[in-house]
């Protein structure tokens, strides 16, 4: 079994596996299904965990593991609340979930929109609950994630000195780049700031065009080779630290296939992989008509 690399997580210090298990795709699963996921990631040398109560049953079926190798894991969670009571709420619903006395980054999740921030940021917003947490020692570090406007994250990271930011840095954006899905700006203010980047959605073709044929709500690649060339360009992009799983079990044994392989691309392979990706009909997540 060949182990994943591992990066520096930005100015957080701590030295992430390039893949990071990624919770929603367990929360779908039963117990012992997830077990026997969990149990697979984590023998590639996984050492970060991403996780939400959104995530259907995540945080349950992950409990056991989490207690069980917490001195050895990285653990990452999520909340979708806005409001500094609501936030503090689901904070401590997730620990008590989890058997956990702290989390190691607590992140503000998928803002999208500009009232996300103004809820988030104004009095009593779920900014203050953050603070508070990791004041109290609930959190180590602070950070965001978002999924369908760039510029929205980029305001974020400029309006507060988060540590992290969970963004989708990948082949599709880059076929045809807008203000909404070009994850540049953001990787440059991350690398100018030492923030950590967590990348999502490696991985994805495009909306679902056709069948459903896997749980995650974009379609993915399936073929060893493209995921091969989408997680290697999505690996080889500055400063990305790290690549969480996509929400489908199915496609995990593939993607870490490719990242015990990884090979860092060059600028030329780069634009030859969006060239590519272009004449494969890859297409933007966001905006949703591009």
């Amino acid at each position: 079994m060949s182990f994943l690399e591992r990066r520096r997580l930005g100015r957080i210090g701590y030295k992430a596996s390039v893949i990071t298990l990624g919770g929603c795709g367990v929360g779908r699963l039963n117990q012992e299904e997830a077990d026997k996921a969990i149990e697979y990631v984590l023998s590639y040398g996984v050492n970060m965990v991403d996780i939400a109560p959104s995530y259907g049953e995540a945080e349950v079926r992950l409990s056991r593991w989490v207690q069980k190798y917490r001195s050895q894991l990285f653990i990452a969670e999520k909340t979708l609340e806005r409001s500094r009571d609501g936030a503090l709420r689901e904070l401590h619903s997730s620990l008590n979930r989890l058997g956990l006395k702290y989390f190691d980054l607590y992140q503000m999740h998928a803002l999208g929109e500009p009232t996300d921030i103004e809820k988030a940021f104004d009095r009593g917003g779920a900014l203050e609950a953050f603070i508070e947490a990791r004041d109290t020692g609930l959190t180590r570090y602070l950070g965001i994630t978002g999924h369908k406007d760039m510029r929205i994250l980029l305001k974020a990271l400029k309006l507060f000195d988060f540590d992290s930011v969970l963004l989708p840095v990948n082949l599709a954006s880059m076929t045809a780049p807008s203000p909404e899905n070009d994850f540049r700006p953001i990787l440059n203010e991350a690398a100018e700031r030492d923030i950590a980047v967590i990348a999502i959605k490696a991985i994805a073709k495009g909306r679902w065009r056709g069948e459903r044929r896997y749980s995650t709500w974009y379609e993915p690649l399936d073929d060893q080779s493209d995921i091969d060339l989408a997680i290697w360009f999505t690996l080889s992009q500055e400063p990305v630290a790290t690549y969480s799983l996509p929400c489908d079990v199915r496609l995990w044994p593939m993607v870490l296939n490719s990242a015990v392989r990884f090979r860092r691309l060059s600028s030329e392979e780069q634009i030859k992989a969006i060239e590519y990706a272009r004449e494969k009909g890859f297409k933007p997540l966001f905006p949703e008509n591009p």
